[in-house]
């Protein structure tokens, strides 16, 4: 049987293409053993940086 881990990641990117983030500003958090709690802990992290345009989080899933 497969499992999930769930990872938010991001940070800070260099421009609004969202395709380099600035050196230094990557977040990692995780793992999350559930899909509720890794989104519950992006807003929250979403929520702290609204007021950056710039900065941008997403939740990745691992299966083991």
């Amino acid at each position: 049987m497969h499992t999930s881990r769930f990872w938010i990641v991001g940070g800070e990117y260099a421009s609004m293409a969202f395709d380099r983030l600035i050196e230094g500003t990557q977040r990692v958090l995780g793992p999350f053993g559930e899909r509720g709690a890794a989104e519950e802990a992006w807003r929250r992290l979403s929520e702290e940086n609204r007021s950056q345009c710039l900065m941008r989080f997403t939740i990745a899933a691992e299966r083991t």
